[in-house]
């Protein structure tokens, strides 16, 4: 998309400074830029038959209607519009309200503090270019809903596939590992989602089957690679579920095993609540999972409770931040500032520290200059089949 063809909505009571960013957008070369006075006139506009918006400059005080409420209300429509916040309060209380817009599901672009320069605008609006191509305006399709022995079918049928998203090291651009993600391939409904499935199989006990098959073609994916040069690591997430099996160290190494890959090429994942559960028995099992080489990627770290403790207890190989930290750590000083330290806690732990969820080019650079080792997101690359990636790998190039 070009800057040209970018359909934007100024929501601002005060018409010379409204008038004022029309202008500035029209300068950058927006040519549609429609103007509402208040929340409410903004929301009548958006919920209009046919517009089609894909950039609201929203102020947070407005009459009627204030910014944060028109943008609650955005997210109760699901709405597929970028949001540039603008206000006149502190750098606090901005970053609370890009906070709850992303909460609300809203896609926050970024905020600038009144007054608002040409060069900033340009940048927030520059953003919205390097996001990942969404569907178009079309109306979404109501969810397919698969019953318990429809996915214990698939399962049975080898219909269930390791996609894989790469994981980048910044300092040179090397692909030097990739997660592994479950996707369905459904005979009837294409290539289905995690969210299609995962609620049904972990709410049952088919969690274990999918983890086996998950593990057990992700290592058969990543001998695939060392065969054709590439020295990757294999990532793939552990239930919680599954850690209270005392024989779980065993069994997984023996999947490995038995696909001719050496468990030091592999990562497990662990979310920080999952490693809180059954201690003792889970203990032991990352224990003797880290004595066979194993890597262990505590998985979205800072979400969750206790993470020190988790540390402390565990023997992690890498931690791996959320992107709810990535998403504006370029200009909201508190989370940069969280990142730095988490930076730091990983060096002196030796733990490898990866960000997931890079978007933007924006993104890459900032983790990029704060010294993050690797990160993976749709700004490098979506998930892929084993094929994809296989090809993938072959054309890759670093962004300059």
């Amino acid at each position: 998309m070009d800057i040209s063809e970018i359909n934007t909505l100024v929501a601002e009571d005060h018409a010379f400074q409204r008038r004022s960013v029309v202008r500035m957008l029209q300068d950058l070369g927006v040519k549609s830029v429609a103007e509402a006075g208040d929340g409410r006139a903004a929301l009548t506009l958006l919920q209009s038959p046919g517009c089609h918006l894909d950039v609201v400059i929203c102020d947070l005080d407005m009459p009627e209607m204030d910014g944060m409420e028109f943008i609650r209300r955005m997210g109760e429509n699901a709405s597929a519009v970028s949001v540039i916040l603008v206000s006149a309060h502190d750098d606090a209380l901005i970053a609370a309200a890009e906070s709850m817009s992303r909460a609300y599901g809203v896609q926050v672009l970024g905020s600038i503090e009144k007054p608002i320069t040409p060069a900033r605008l340009a940048e927030l609006i520059g953003r919205h270019l390097q996001l990942p191509q969404r569907a178009t305006a079309a109306a979404p399709c109501a969810p397919v809903h698969h019953d318990r022995h429809e996915i214990e079918c698939g399962l049975g049928d080898d219909e269930f596939e390791a996609f894989f998203q790469p994981t980048i090291a910044l300092a040179d651009g090397r692909v030097i590992g990739a997660e592994a993600l479950a996707r369905w391939r459904h005979p009837r409904d294409g290539v289905l989602p995690p969210g299609a499935f995962l609620p049904q199989i972990e709410n049952g006990d088919l969690i274990e089957p999918l983890t086996w098959l998950m593990l057990r073609k992700s290592a058969r994916a990543c001998r695939g690679w060392h065969a054709a040069g590439h020295a990757l690591t294999v990532a793939v997430n552990l239930s919680q579920t599954m850690l209270a099996d005392k024989k779980l160290a065993d069994k997984i190494t023996a999947v490995v095993r038995e696909e001719s890959l050496d468990p030091r090429h592999v990562v497990l994942e662990i979310t920080e609540s999952a490693a809180m559960s059954d201690l003792g028995v889970g203990l032991e099992n990352l224990t003797r999972l880290r004595m066979k080489g194993f890597g262990l990627s505590i998985d979205d770290y800072g979400t969750g409770f206790s993470s020190m403790q988790q540390l402390s207890r565990i023997p992690f190989t890498e931690l791996k931040i959320d992107r709810s930290f990535v998403s504006g750590a370029d200009r909201q000083e508190k989370l940069r500032v969280m990142i730095e330290t988490s930076l730091v806690l990983a060096a002196k732990l030796g733990m490898k520290f990866v960000a997931e969820g890079v978007e933007t080019r924006v993104e890459w650079n900032t983790l990029k200059s704060l010294g993050c080792y690797a990160a993976q997101g749709y700004f490098m690359a979506r998930p892929m089949d084993a094929v994809a990636f296989n090809a993938w790998l072959k054309t890759w190039t670093p962004p300059a």
